[in-house]
């Protein structure tokens, strides 16, 4: 046995197969749900994984998810893990021509795909040659276009519930596509034993490290349960899943919605006593606070111990309301990205004032991007980290040399974010390099700036872009949703704000007002179309 995550899959479910694994709840409303034990998802993945080796489709080839949540696409992953094929997520919000881009980018050989997406589907299917087997979910909309598709039932019920599966290895690959917020997106490589010790426990960010493959089922056998974890993001983002398999090689419960709904992710924390819950920053804590003072107000949390986000921070303000409502939750801003797996949590005094602060773990440090040696105490430079790293990109080597590097024997990524680390070790995030400001000479990071913002009584969410200045080179604009019944701001009033947080030449010089802030289904910032709005906003 290897650090294979269908190997260790299977030897958790081994130990205990009739503990409750997954439940999907469907659309909100409907109170539609399914439940799987872990013996029992496991068979479903084993006929899924025996119908695509009986379809044709070799160990290393790759088969996109282009689905919502549901057990479908945790079980896909799963039987791609198991058939030794390479699984690749698809944004589902694409248009025609970017999934045109990643089908062929991925060479993707297989899809499962949602059937509402069929007309999408169908029209980059003729520019894909070498996608030749698919398989739908659910039936088509009215009107779809004919694809030789199987139906995802059908396909299940083809193949054998038993493993029966040759023997697999620790280079398996498992491919995340980034999602492209800063140019077209890019497949992340992992093997898939670093995966696991990079994001998936085994490098146990709290714990011993797991020293050696059986020991995952015997912490498992031995842990008893009693943890419900519900990753709220859509699946199709690395992070979400890999929660959702942080979960399962230690034997927990996973919940998952179709989509995110607040009043009923709040339902649902009630119902399935839920005891840890991920989300992706502000964009997803706000809405559940406003339901848990509204229309949910009194919900039963109290099973919760801990909310953790990633991909973009819980502002401090939100976390203080948030904390007001429930308690006795732990809330946890951790850091990490596709290129790097977990990297560390933030320290309790991060905030406006301090900035975006972290306890990293061992193998991540400050570099200097031109030398990759470490900065000193106090001088930026960009975040790395060393070890259990991918292997580069898929399709890319220019990339791939750019962002990759060996150092002494050791192959290390360089991150894309900006950062400062002081003498005890504690790391200070400035922000994306790509998403600097550059204003006079001076370097603002946006996301200080949209964490004062936030901090405002009127602003419900916010982003930060630069503009052309004449005679600055750039300057800071906020591009800012306002809360419900809120009296407009002037920019005299969100300047007088941010000075008491800011510095300076850090207060932005513009504000545009907007009916809603454009993030992705996850809830990370969409920098392009804020720069955009900030730019019309003149």
């Amino acid at each position: 046995m290897e650090y294979n995550l269908a190997d260790l899959f299977e030897s958790v479910v081994d130990v205990v197969p009739d503990r409750e694994a997954l439940v999907h709840i469907d659309h909100p409303g409907t109170g539609a749900e399914r439940r799987l034990t872990y013996a029992g998802l496991d068979a479903a993945a084993n006929r899924l994984a025996h119908h695509l080796i009986d379809s044709g489709l070799r160990p290393g080839e790759h088969l996109g998810l282009h689905l919502y949540n549901g057990i479908e696409y945790l079980q896909t992953v799963l039987a791609c893990l198991k058939a030794r094929i390479v699984p690749v997520n698809v944004n589902y919000r694409y248009v025609e021509e970017e999934l045109v881009y990643l089908y062929r980018d991925a060479d993707l050989a297989a899809l499962v795909f949602d059937a509402e997406f069929t007309e999408r589907v169908a029209g980059a299917l003729p520019r894909t040659e070498k996608l030749r087997h698919l398989v739908r979910v659910g039936t088509p909309p009215p009107g779809a276009p004919p694809v030789k598709a199987l139906d995802f039932t059908e396909a299940e019920a083809a193949g054998s519930p038993e493993r029966g599966f040759g023997a697999r290895s620790a280079d398996d690959l498992f491919i995340i596509y980034t999602g492209g917020t800063t140019g077209m997106p890019k497949g992340v490589m992992w093997r898939q034993e670093d995966l696991f010790f990079s994001g998936l426990g085994g490098g146990a960010p709290t714990g011993e490290p797991v020293g050696r493959p059986q020991e995952l089922a015997e912490r498992v056998a031995a842990g008893g349960d009693g943890i419900t974890f519900f990753p709220t993001p859509p699946l199709m983002h690395g992070t979400s899943t890999l929660t959702a398999f942080i979960g399962f090689n230690f034997g927990q419960r996973i919940v998952i919605h179709t989509k995110f709904a607040p009043e009923e992710v709040l339902r649902t924390i009630e119902k399935e006593k839920v005891t840890s819950m991920s989300l992706v920053g502000d964009a997803m804590l706000r809405p559940l606070i406003d339901a848990l003072n509204g229309p949910m107000k009194g919900t039963d949390c109290s099973s919760m111990f801990s909310v953790s986000s990633s991909g973009a921070i819980m502002s401090e303000t939100v976390r203080a309301q948030f904390q007001a409502l429930v308690p006795n939750v732990m809330l946890l801003n951790n850091f990490g990205s596709s290129e790097s797996g977990f990297n560390g949590t933030a320290t309790e005094d991060s905030g406006p004032e301090k900035g975006f602060r972290l306890r990293v773990n061992s193998r991540t440090q400050v570099v200097d991007p031109a030398t990759y040696e470490p900065v000193v105490p106090g001088e930026p430079g960009r975040l790395a980290q060393r070890g259990h790293v991918p292997l580069g990109y898929y399709n890319d080597p220019a990339k791939t040399a750019e962002t990759f590097f060996q150092r002494g024997d050791e192959r290390w990524v360089l991150l894309g974010d900006m950062a400062t680390v002081d003498e005890e070790g504690i790391v200070t995030v400035l922000g994306r390099g790509s998403q600097c400001i550059n204003t006079g000479g001076e370097k603002v990071y946006p996301e200080e700036v949209e964490q004062a913002l936030k901090s405002h009584p009127d602003v419900y969410d916010a982003l930060v872009a630069g503009v052309p200045d004449a005679k600055w080179g750039n300057h800071v604009a906020a591009v800012v949703q306002l809360r419900d019944g809120a009296a407009r701001p002037s920019l005299d009033d969100i300047q007088t704000h941010c000075r008491t947080r800011l510095a300076g030449y850090k207060i932005p010089r513009r504000l545009v007002l907007t009916d809603s802030i454009q993030r992705s289904p996850s809830g990370k910032a969409d920098y392009r179309w804020a720069r955009a709005v900030a730019a019309d906003g003149a």
